[in-house]
């Protein structure tokens, strides 16, 4: 989310909070693509993070990207952290560590968004090489400690900063030395809420296998193929994870709405200020547990909306499903991430069929993928079998359903092809991670510096 809400709206029932979220329902000619992705910048010169102050800084590069391309400023305080599209469509933020992210616009197809993020990093590059400037699209970052990384100055990092010792082991590496592609996806109804959540939610793991690609911490091989997904299983486990209630077959917007209210804030905006409300769940709020405390007490509908993204489950429901799974990648990748959900999730039959696939399979089973998927990937076994035969007839099933969206669509609009970089996982049985060990092994010799190089957009 590059933009915390001021929306003013007063909340004064718990009906209101789930009629928020049941408003993204919306046809299915309304349907649309958001793809967001993250990558670390970096100085060409040494491989050294970049700071946010400076001539050749991330502040330079928001303050160059908002000349060329006209976008306005996002301002926390006197400082710049993001940019919106005048029309509201797409942004790019920053995370706590510099990460530098485009939040797309809501697209039709792939294609478009192969182009969007394919523009973006053309304007992007045009602004960053003269500062000495790239940037590095793997999952986790590879070489900087937290303390060599820097630390943006945003309001609402600041207190996830304190906040996140408390509650967990690995949220700061998580905040700063990680990056996603991450896709959002549109529902028509409570019931295809429902299934869109209960299939992507048991799923996420396998797209996490997929997509591995963050193996190195600090220069050297960390022992897994995804840090970042091992990174998501001790950030803050009261906000994120697996949410039980989504395997049942009546879960409903209700069910997260409950769900929601009883985890920690992390803040309320009043006059631009934020103020720290980790202290009290959302219900708390409700009841009244801010009064003598700020100004302003009552709870909004900008609280609200600005509560829902700071949840972190891994598959997230706002007006629209968010998936969460997948480290950071090249560029094929963004592209790939979303064409291989859409294939899933957007048409009947493969929604149908993956459903059906993952009709019964437990709480308990998909938990347990979890938490060896950062270390086996694909070799990780479930029901007896190794995981990359459960991935090839799951993206059988989306390429059957990229396909057959690509006729409905018209000539020249398959989808599928977005594939490929997966078909490769499938054809080598190795996850990018394990392609990049074989490199430090290798031709790179023991060392992560060629990383930067490589695989730098």
């Amino acid at each position: 989310m590059a933009r915390d809400t001021t929306d003013q709206t007063p909340l004064s029932s718990v009906q209101e909070l789930t009629d928020y979220i049941a408003a993204g329902n919306k046809p299915r000619e309304r349907f649309r693509i958001g793809t967001e992705h993250e990558k670390f910048a970096f100085f060409r010169t040494d491989n050294s993070p970049v700071p946010y102050f400076g001539e050749a800084s991330i502040s330079a590069l928001l303050s160059g990207l908002q000349k060329k391309c006209g976008w306005e400023p996002i301002m926390d305080g006197d400082n710049i952290i993001g940019l919106a599209e005048q029309n509201g469509m797409g942004a790019i933020s920053i995370e706590p560590g510099g990460q530098f992210e485009l939040s797309g616009a809501p697209l039709e197809t792939i294609h478009q968004t192969c182009k969007e993020s394919n523009q973006h990093l053309a304007t992007l590059r045009e602004i960053a090489e003269p500062m000495g400037i790239r940037f590095l699209g793997i999952g986790g970052s590879p070489k900087w400690t937290y303390a060599e990384t820097p630390h943006m100055p945003k309001s609402r990092y600041e207190i996830m900063t304190r906040y996140m010792p408390k509650v967990g082991t690995k949220g700061l590496d998580m905040m700063y030395r990680t990056c996603t592609i991450q896709v959002n996806l549109d529902f028509s109804s409570e019931a295809d809420m429902r299934q869109k959540m209960r299939v992507s939610m048991k799923l996420q793991s396998l797209a996490t296998a997929l997509f591995a690609s963050s193996p190195f911490t600090e220069g050297k091989p960390n022992g897994l193929l995804s840090w970042r997904g091992d990174i998501w299983r001790d950030t803050d486990n009261r906000r994120s994870g697996l949410l039980d209630f989504t395997f049942r077959d009546d879960f409903g917007f209700n069910d997260y709405t409950e769900w929601a209210l009883d985890v920690p804030m992390y803040f309320i905006v009043r006059d631009g200020r934020y103020h720290d409300c980790t202290h009290v769940t959302f219900r708390q709020f409700m009841n009244g547990a801010l009064k003598g405390e700020v100004a302003d007490p009552s709870p909004t509908m900008g609280d609200w909306t600005n509560h829902l993204s700071t949840l972190f489950p891994d598959v997230r429901l706002k007006r629209f499903l968010e998936m969460r799974g997948a480290d950071g990648g090249p560029w094929r990748r963004i592209c790939a991430l979303p064409a291989f959900w859409v294939g899933l999730l957007y048409e009947d039959a493969a929604l149908e069929a993956a459903d059906a696939l993952t009709k019964d399979w437990s709480f308990a089973e998909v938990s347990a993928l979890r938490n060896v998927v950062p270390a086996e990937g694909l070799k990780a076994q479930f029901r007896g079998r190794p995981l990359v035969e459960v991935a090839r007839e799951v993206i059988g099933i989306s390429k059957a359903g990229l396909q057959a969206r690509g006729k409905l669509n018209g000539e020249g609009q398959d989808e599928s092809i977005f594939l490929a970089p997966l078909d490769e996982v499938l054809a080598k049985k190795a996850t990018l991670a394990e392609d990049l060990l074989s490199l430090y092994h290798g031709r790179w010799q023991g060392s992560v510096e060629p990383v930067f190089e490589d695989y730098q957009y």
